[in-house]
């Protein structure tokens, strides 16, 4: 399930020769997990002058005032770096219960510290989704719109990635066979590379 307009005919020329750095996170630890695979599939389509770097959250701790003030953890100080250094945030997210699943939740908390200052202040985003299920999380990203207003991040509004029934579109190596998938994933990626231009760090 996709949503929204397609890319422009300018998309590709208005970016000219710029190299666009991006990190990506999926919010699932789980190895074989359907948004890790989304994740990878947006990395092997990306288009020339988009580049995107997976970032794991698997060390990254629940977030706690005390942790925080005794000292940021290595991990959190490494995504915070890697993020101000990119030019946007590639988001995948599943859908547990109805909304954002904890671990990334959890990292959005951390990535929103400081208050005034953050990483995500000005940031440029864009989320995806893929789910067994037929709403292709899309409660989860509503979710994630809603703390962006927050941290003042430009969160990439259409086209939405929403990937329904995603167990019958990835193989059993976690590669995206669907290439009526794969086709709109470029569209989106090229889009977010059009917001990019228009309102990243770069363009200020």
């Amino acid at each position: 399930m996709f949503g929204g307009p397609g890319v422009s005919e300018a998309t590709t020329s208005t970016q000219g020769s710029q190299v666009f750095e991006v990190v990506g996170i999926a919010g699932s630890l789980r190895r074989g997990s359907l948004n890790r695979a989304l994740l990878r599939a947006a990395v092997e389509s990306a288009p020339a002058g988009l580049r995107i770097t997976p970032h794991d959250l698997a060390d990254v701790p629940l977030y706690n005032g005390d942790v925080e003030a005794a000292g940021v953890p290595q991990a959190v100080l490494a995504l915070r770096d890697a993020i101000r250094r990119s030019d946007g945030l590639l988001i995948a997210t599943p859908e547990y219960n109805h909304g954002v699943p904890g671990v990334l939740k959890n990292a959005v908390d951390w990535l929103s510290r400081p208050p005034k200052g953050s990483v995500l202040d000005g940031a440029v985003a864009a989320i995806m989704g893929a789910s067994p299920g037929m709403a292709g999380t899309a409660r989860s990203q509503t979710q994630l719109r809603q703390a962006f207003v927050f941290t003042n991040t430009y969160a990439l509004l259409q086209p939405e990635v929403l990937v329904a029934r995603a167990h019958e579109k990835f193989d059993a190596d976690g590669r995206l066979t669907d290439e009526k998938t794969r086709e709109f994933l470029r569209t989106f990626l090229a889009r977010f590379m059009e917001l990019m231009a228009r309102f990243g760090r770069g363009a200020r």
